[in-house]
């Protein structure tokens, strides 16, 4: 056994003398940290027991004011640290966290055990421990003797950085194998004496504390099993997702002998489906009640006969502007609930408003129009709800779904390799958000009206007049106007008005529409596309109503 110590010592002897007799050679660099504070000696004696847990006791020899940091994590692999935890810290000197502070000169003893040591290697045990490290000074000389609870199998030290292959000035066994001893001479501050013994299989049962580490790249693996889990997930909620539009979002079958054509009636006038109002067509459209609708609303007035609109003389650069009148003995018992509504926000106790006055009550009032028309589009039975409603709950729905996915996806990154699995859930709360849009359904009736719908605005786009008496035009086609306006369409139409009076002829201004001197109705195209986009820019400016993307 004696020839297995000296080989032994030899062995680890050699380099380890090469590297204390390089620190030999920078004396300056020892003797300026020794005046700071120095550890001329440590001799620690470890215990290896039952359970992995390594007892270890310290014998310090120092000068000045030292501090050693206790190690209580290494890196283990790519995505586990090994933690050793310290516990029963007693003896000399201050415990602040995992920091040591030792005052003064003179020496000092202190205890306190290590757990997760010991890893489980091929048929036996392994024991690691970086026995010496830590010092904010430099230590001369450090002892370490190892006794465990079985014979030694193997053993080898380092001295250097924490992942040194350097081995220590001396490590040996006694003839028994029972205890081993380390020594190394000359550690700079920070650096290791690392201590490695082998032990039978089960001597302590001893396992490593790993601790998984958080990195965003092991956060978010993509390997077979995280992307055939994110795959399988994304299909069952997109899945959902798309049930949800085709069961609840869907509007109603309509019979093709519901849907109906536009035809016309007697005497060659032509009646809008069903007899819907421009602003009412505009909700069935597109289930929005938006500044499109109100602004062909407003039209849809004029025609009718509540409203006047009266054109402003202006010079080349200034800005275009109306002046909107009552219809003294207006029939106003007839207007609907959403019109009642805008005619109140458009006058507020006035007779007259130019356009351009159109804020303050004007902008509270568009929330009142807007509430009415909802309401009326329920009410025709058109909808089961207000289109509103259900647009607001299936997209809260969706950005809850977002939130719950960005929670998930935070745990599941901080605590697993699974965090791919919480972006489902965005995605698929995302899809939602924007899909509630869409939620609002027609019933059967809604979708039959509109059909009827769809065919008098292919109608009003063919831009066939009919058999109308020339008498008759310039009244029919000012009805169709408004409706001109929802369908995107008021260019066209407001030439065909523009193009007849009531003998068929070239007219100054219509009966609810007067431009200023010198006007006439040659240009009436182009004042009615820059009224309605006035209007639509005002009505815009609310926070009632925004444009439609």
């Amino acid at each position: 056994m004696p020839a297995v110590a000296l080989a032994l010592a030899a062995l680890v002897a050699a380099p380890a003398a090469a590297a204390a007799g390089a620190a030999s050679a920078r004396p300056a660099n020892g003797s300026g940290a020794a005046a700071a504070g120095a550890v001329s000696r440590t001799d620690l004696t470890l215990e290896l027991r039952r359970g992995g847990v390594l007892h270890v006791k310290e014998q310090i020899t120092y000068t000045g004011d030292v501090r050693r940091t206790l190690l209580t994590r290494t890196r283990h692999d790519d995505s586990d640290d090994r933690l050793y935890r310290v516990t029963g810290f007693k003896g000399d000197g201050r415990l602040a966290g995992d920091t040591i502070t030792l005052t003064g000169n003179g020496s000092a003893t202190i205890e306190y055990d290590v757990a997760g040591t010991v890893t489980p290697v091929g048929g036996g045990e392994e024991l690691r421990w970086y026995a010496v490290n830590g010092w904010s000074v430099p230590v001369q000389n450090a002892v370490v003797h190892l006794t465990g609870p079985a014979p030694l199998q193997s053993l080898s030290c380092f001295a250097g950085d924490l992942t040194s292959v350097i081995g220590c000035t001396a490590a040996s066994m006694d003839e028994s194998g029972t205890r081993a001893e380390f020594e190394q001479q000359g550690l700079g501050p920070g650096q290791a004496l690392t201590v490695v013994a082998g032990f039978p299989k089960s001597a302590t049962g001893g396992r490593p504390i790993l601790e998984r580490r958080f990195e965003l790249a092991n956060a978010f693996t993509v390997n077979a099993v995280t992307g055939g889990a994110l795959l399988g997930l994304l299909v069952l909620l997109l899945g959902g997702v798309g049930l949800l539009y085709w069961t609840r979002g869907r509007d109603a079958r309509v019979l093709g002998s519901e849907s109906g054509q536009v035809t016309g009636v007697s005497g060659g006038h032509f009646a809008p489906p069903d007899g819907v109002r421009p602003g009412q067509i505009g909700t069935l459209i597109d289930e929005q009640a938006d500044v499109i609708d109100v602004t062909a609303s407003i039209v849809d007035l004029a025609v009718r006969g509540f409203v006047h609109i009266e054109e402003q003389q202006r010079t080349t650069y200034e800005t275009p502007d109306w002046l909107l009148v009552k219809v003294p003995g207006a029939p106003l018992a007839e207007l609907l609930d959403y019109e009642r509504a805008l005619y109140r926000a458009i006058f507020d106790g006035r007779d007259s408003v130019l356009l351009s006055e159109l804020h303050g009550s004007f902008a509270a009032g568009l929330g009142k129009v807007r509430d009415a028309l909802y309401r009326d589009v329920v009410a025709q039975g058109w909808f089961a709800r207000r289109p509103d409603s259900v647009r607001t709950r299936w997209t809260t729905i969706g950005i809850a779904l977002i939130g719950l996915g960005v929670l998930a996806t935070v745990l599941l990154a901080w605590f697993t390799t699974y965090g791919l699995l919480g972006l489902a859930l965005i995605i698929a709360g995302g899809a939602l958000a924007a899909g509630g849009q869409y939620m609002p359904a027609k019933t059967a009736k809604g979708a039959a009206a509109l059909a009827h719908t769809l065919g008098f605005r292919d109608h009003l786009a063919s831009g066939e007049l009919g058999d109308v008496p020339a008498a008759q035009r310039v009244e029919l086609f000012s009805r169709y106007l408004p409706y001109a306006v929802v369908f995107d369409n008021v260019d066209r139409w407001a030439r065909v008005v523009a193009s007849v009076n009531g003998n068929g002829q070239q007219a100054d201004n219509l009966y609810w529409y007067h431009g200023p001197a010198e006007w006439d109705l040659s240009r009436f195209a182009d004042s009615m596309r820059t009224f309605t986009l006035t209007t639509s820019g005002a009505i815009s400016t609310s926070r009632q109503f925004r444009r439609p993307l």
